[in-house]
């Protein structure tokens, strides 16, 4: 595996777009959730939650196609940008716009879902501590940087501690679906590199020693992040 001549390039692509979902994803997930809880009319609380988990619940297959109509040069966003006097994107066929569209894309679909997790830690906390903050003169900023973030502390350090064993998974899915050989540069990653080379090149032996490289690679990420855990939120992961 580590002797082929991509090998790092591919690495460095999958990292890179791996950690870009996790991090602009927990904190979208994050801001969403402290932004839902506000909202006190129930009817329309609701509504918004379904418009957003919704597209968590569909395949690859069918939002790409979404993508696709969304971003190619005659779509809608680049009608609009034409719209205001910029110059059309390429988003399927720059490189360096590639792995951005990837990262945004997987976002805009998992982190109404993945809110979920922070909203039941924000409506566990005591609301007396609010009621108190508020007394105290405090702003709706500093009530969210003083006692809403620290409540959901050991939630987010477990969320964030499990997603990094997922490091060296970019998204198969998304990124087959999505991606052409010309934007291969940037946008191919272990899964697709694997697929092709592994299973459509029929070298089985070496899809099967990529897939024992990213297991160990994830259980040491999820023993440290373990350790980690423990020592900022005197908390275990297990």
């Amino acid at each position: 595996m580590f002797q082929l001549p991509d090998i790092v390039k591919i690495l460095r692509n999958t990292v890179f777009i791996a950690l870009g979902k996790i991090i602009l994803g927990t904190l979208m997930a994050i801001i969403f959730a402290i932004l839902l809880n506000e909202i006190r009319i129930r009817f329309f609380k609701k509504i918004v939650q379904t418009v957003v988990y919704l597209p968590h619940f569909l395949s690859w297959v069918v939002l790409a196609s979404v993508v696709v109509n969304m971003v190619n040069l005659d779509g809608g966003i680049n009608t609009f940008l034409v719209s205001i006097g910029l110059d059309k994107i390429n988003f399927l066929g720059d490189t360096k716009v590639f792995p951005w569209l990837i990262i945004t894309t997987d976002v805009w679909k998992e982190f109404g879902y993945n809110s979920v997790v922070y909203l039941a830690a924000i409506t566990a906390i005591d609301p007396g501590l609010h009621e108190a903050a508020s007394i105290d003169g405090a702003s709706w900023w500093e009530r969210v940087w003083h006692v809403t973030l620290p409540g959901m502390r050991s939630i987010i350090f477990l969320m964030a501690a499990m997603s990094l064993t997922s490091v060296l998974s970019a998204g198969f899915d998304q990124i087959y679906n999505l991606y052409s050989p010309i934007v291969y540069e940037t946008g191919d990653v272990l899964d697709t590199y694997v697929y092709r080379i592994g299973l459509v090149g029929r070298q089985y032996s070496f899809g099967a020693a990529v897939g024992l490289v990213r297991s160990a690679v994830g259980m040491i990420l999820l023993l440290s992040a373990n350790k980690i855990t423990q020592k900022v939120t005197d908390q275990k992961i297990f």
